[in-house]
Formats: structure tokens, C-alpha cells, sequence
């Protein structure tokens, strides 16, 4: 098993990715289900991402909609302030070495690319690095209601390149910490950043208030 686990590090390190489960049984010789221990030995130890979900992405958990019609963007922070800084902490103490490489790049918003969709990659790579799956499948269920766009009526989404770069510098500092193995400043970078969007928010939210 050793040697399996080994080899897909190697054929993962040469390629960047690996091929389908029955290429990569045929090219180290295996069988299926040895294959399948290995993958969940690395999986385990953070060294590849999970198994897709079986379910539809579009699938949303149960309750959701009802969720979704009794909340709000301000809301949806404060459980986010709950739950963030702590998984930030979890993640300095337990996320692999290819775990914190994803955080890392995620932290920065390359050039054309949807702000949003960098935005949830990193958070969910921290909720995944911090290696707490019932608190990550909690955290799913949060910004798959927090992105919902009856609850984004004030929307966090920066929208402007400005905004952009500060977020992603919010993100770098929290990225850094997380890789620096230090659990207070990630946990406190973490809360900054999320106070910061909680403060925008509430700006939002009050100008609309206003000019009603």
C-alpha cells in the first residue's frame, strides 16, 4: 500500500492531476480496490481533494429554501464570524502542504476571473484544510444560502477592482498566517477580514435604508 500511495504521489507531482481511477489502476498494475485505499489514504492526509459529491452540484440541503426565506445577508455574517476564525485556526494546525498551497493561491484573484467565485474557493480551502468534516458540510450549507440571490440583496461581492485588491490582500494575510503554522494571527486575520465585510454590509444596508 506504501508503495501505491507513493507512486500516485509521484504521477501527481509529474502532472498536476491524476488520470481516472481505471487508467491509473492499469498504469501501476493494481487493482481497483487497492487503488481506491490508497486514494483514500491520501485523501485522509490532505494530499489529494475529496471525492466529488455523488449528489447534483445544484442539489441544495434540505430545509435551504426555507432557510433562505427566513434570513439575511447580516445574518448569514454572523454565523460566518462564528464559524470562520475558528476554522482559520483549525487550518494552521492541520491543513496539508498541497492544502495550503491551494489556500495560498486562491488568496490572489487573477486577471478576468469572477471575484465571487475566487472568493468561495478560498473559504471553502480553508473549511477543507481545517480538516472538520461535519464543521466543513456546515460551512457549505452556510454560503450556499449566503449566495443565494433573494439573501444577497446587500451583497459582500466586491464589485470594483479596488475593492478587489483589498479583499485580496484581507486574504493573503490570513493565507500567510495559515502557512506560517500560526493559529492566533489566523484565526485574528480572519475575524478582521470578516468585520470588514460585515461593516460594508451594514453601509450598504443602511444607504438603502436612507433612500428608501
Amino acid at each position: 500500500m506504501d508503495h501505491i500511495v507513493s507512486a500516485i504521489k509521484g504521477i501527481q507531482a509529474d502532472s498536476g492531476k491524476l488520470p481516472s481511477e481505471r487508467d491509473l489502476a492499469e498504469r501501476l498494475n493494481v487493482k481497483r480496490h487497492q487503488l481506491r485505499k490508497a486514494l483514500a489514504i491520501l485523501r485522509q492526509s490532505g494530499d489529494l481533494m475529496p471525492a466529488p459529491a455523488r449528489r447534483p452540484s445544484t442539489a441544495l440541503p434540505r430545509y435551504s429554501e426555507e432557510l433562505v426565506r427566513m434570513t439575511n445577508p447580516l445574518e448569514v455574517l454572523e454565523l460566518r464570524l462564528m464559524m470562520e476564525p475558528g476554522l482559520a485556526r483549525l487550518a494552521s494546525l492541520r491543513a496539508s502542504a498541497l492544502e495550503i498551497a491551494r489556500i495560498t493561491h486562491a488568496a490572489t484573484t487573477p486577471d478576468n476571473a469572477a471575484a465571487g467565485a475566487v472568493d468561495l474557493a478560498f473559504h471553502l480551502a480553508i473549511a477543507t484544510g481545517a480538516r472538520n468534516h461535519l464543521a466543513n458540510e456546515f460551512y457549505k450549507m452556510l454560503r450556499q444560502v449566503g449566495v443565494d440571490a433573494r439573501v444577497r440583496i446587500a451583497s459582500d461581492a466586491p464589485v470594483c477592482p479596488r475593492r478587489v485588491g483589498e479583499r485580496d490582500a484581507e486574504h493573503r494575510l490570513i493565507a500567510e498566517a495559515i502557512a506560517q503554522r500560526d493559529p492566533e494571527a489566523a484565526e485574528a486575520a480572519m475575524r478582521a477580514h470578516l468585520l470588514s465585510v460585515q461593516k460594508r454590509i451594514n453601509a450598504r444596508s443602511n444607504a438603502g435604508a436612507v433612500a428608501a
